[in-house]
């Protein structure tokens, strides 16, 4: 017989701590609750790389290749330096502006913070596509006399930008579970408040703070389209190498040899990031901390400390996309203000009008969700049941999908439907189960926390009145969960909404989304095409933000980390 480890009245459940609930499962229902993920990740996941790695060694081996040729072809070991060593620029210099505005989350509470929260999350979510062209009219309209329009410094800037709501969202959630008595106590006993902090708040923030590190260093380890775009050929990285040298110049095994590197350094960032996650939120929580952490930070010193961080918060996140407005009203520098570049936007790009995009954008995001929901879900439930060695394994394993390149992924996907029937090829499921795959790893962090707070107590009477384990779900779960539930369905959204590195590959005519159409727009020539990507542009961030704005809405009022 199980038993709960903990009966109190906020009592969570693990493993075998479902009680009567669980024993009351069959065993097909906890087969396919761990079967359907798998069956999922595996067909969508480790068909295409298998499928990659068999035509690059077929190819290899017809031409006599050695591993050691392959890589010193592909310049192997320089862009492995150079891709960690940008990624790690991107990631010092993003814990560092995001400092103040960690801090600001952590010290304010009420509409202010929700607002907060969605300025510093809509930059993350954005496609990168769409940072690309914001950063290229930032640098060559008001900050043009600092000569990076394109190259590290450029890409370095955009990563920043992106990143900031990794440290806010994992750090600053963080310091808001902290429990102000203890700096308190430090202060009463004489301490400063800048000694206060350093010796009492940073020790306890160290997990938070090196969890987001690994996070950063790990999408930037494997960004694409910023670097496309912004590093205009200047700065190779082993993700646009792999693009590259596939379709460049149709050298499968060097591509692959370069995906197979970077897959280490994404299994080393992904184990880093297992080691220093901390669930719960790092530090010690405590009750009213958003109250008592606000008394802290009292007076006219913390009001100007405030003042500034919000200052740089508007500078940092919201002068890119203000830029980016105004570049779509005047696309040319001292030129007319016009509406032209979104009146465009009823006028065919590569055959298909961007409103049109826009629709199948929608349309394919939100099957995308439904998909990522079941899934994730499900994965969450299963990952909730596991206990030790194994359940770490499977949380890693589930996270890999988040960083893996997804320039290698689409090309894996171009081999796997070549051989198989148009049908099948052509479907139009295809593309948003390559999305809902990007948006499963953040739906399964999202819910597994969530699934951890209902109280096993709830559960094991529900199963006590004999109601079988998806009755239990549905009527106990569900309903304390929902609001998760909710934030994991606009997080997917907006996730699928934004995906472009897979679905360049997969693109046709009919199935173009914005980030794709937009990508295709900035490379034709000519003022006009350039004025239509921007005002796509500023399309797509409307719609984001409106996402986000729901996904604080819905989310929990709990302090607990989403990303």
């Amino acid at each position: 017989m199980t038993r709960a480890t903990n009966t109190g009245p906020g009592a969570t459940a693990r493993g075998d701590n479902w009680g009567p609930a669980r024993r009351g499962g069959t065993l097909a229902g906890r087969i396919a609750v761990r079967l359907v993920p798998a069956l999922f990740i595996t067909i969508l996941f480790a068909w295409p790389l298998i499928a990659l790695i068999r035509r690059a060694y077929r190819i290899a081996s017809e031409s006599g290749a050695r591993l050691e040729d392959l890589l010193a072809r592909a310049d192997a070991w320089s862009l492995l330096g150079i891709t960690v060593g940008q990624a790690a620029a991107s990631m010092v210099l993003a814990l560092l502006a995001a400092a103040p505005i960690a801090w600001l989350y952590a010290h304010i509470g009420g509409r202010v913070a929700v607002i907060l929260a969605v300025v510093v999350t809509v930059p993350f979510v954005l496609p990168t596509v769409v940072v690309g062209v914001a950063f290229r009219s930032l640098l060559t309209g008001p900050l043009s006399f600092l000569h990076i329009e394109s190259g590290l410094g450029a890409v370095l800037a955009a990563h920043v930008f992106l990143n900031v709501a990794v440290v806010v969202r994992v750090v600053g959630a963080a310091w808001r579970n902290l429990d102000p008595r203890l700096l308190e106590a430090a202060r009463t006993l004489g301490a400063g408040r800048v000694k206060a902090t350093m010796t009492v708040v940073v020790p306890r923030l160290l997990p938070a703070i090196a969890g987001a590190a690994t996070l950063i260093f790990l999408f930037c380890s494997t960004s694409f389209g910023v670097v496309l775009i912004l590093g205009a050929g200047e700065l190779r990285t082993l993700e646009t190498e792999i693009y590259t040298q596939a379709i460049g110049y149709f050298r499968l095994p060097e591509a692959v040899v370069l995906s197979m590197l970077q897959i280490v350094v994404v299994f080393a960032a992904l184990l880093l990031t297992r080691v220093f996650s901390d669930p719960a939120g790092a530090g010690s929580a405590g009750g009213g901390g958003r109250r008592g952490a606000a008394a802290v930070v009292a007076g006219w010193p913390a009001r100007l400390a405030m003042a500034a961080a919000a200052t740089w918060t508007v500078v940092l996140l919201v002068g890119p996309v203000a830029v980016l407005i105004v570049r779509s009203l005047r696309p040319s520098a001292g030129g007319d203000w016009t509406f032209a570049g979104y009146r465009a936007l009823a006028e065919p790009v590569n055959g298909v009008t961007p409103l049109e995009s826009l629709r199948y954008s929608l349309v394919s995001a939100g099957s995308a969700t439904l998909i990522a929901l079941v899934v994730g879900t499900l994965a969450a439930v299963s990952l909730f049941r596991a206990r030790g060695v194994l359940g770490a394994i499977a949380s890693t394993i589930s996270l890999i999908p988040l960083g893996i390149s997804a320039v290698t992924l689409g090309f894996g996907y171009l081999i796997v439907l070549a051989s198989m029937p148009y049908a099948i090829a052509a479907s139009p499921a295809v593309i948003p189960c390559v999305q809902a795959l990007i948006a499963i790893p953040l739906v399964i962090r999202i819910m597994v926390p969530a699934l951890e707070s209902v109280p096993v107590r709830l559960r094991q009477a529900a199963a006590t009145l004999g109601a079988p384990p998806l009755r239990v779900f549905t009527t106990v779960d569900l309903p304390i969960v929902g609001r998760s539930l909710g934030a994991a369905a606009g997080f997917a959204f907006v996730m699928a909404l934004g995906e472009f590195g897979a679905t360049s590959f997969l693109a046709r005519a009919d199935t173009t989304t914005l980030p794709v159409l937009i990508g295709s727009a900035l490379n034709r020539p000519g003022a006009e095409n350039l004025a239509t990507a921007m005002a796509a542009s500023v399309v797509l961030v409307a719609a984001t933000t409106l996402a986000v704005l729901l996904v604080e809405a819905l989310r929990p009022r709990t302090e607990v980390p989403l990303l």
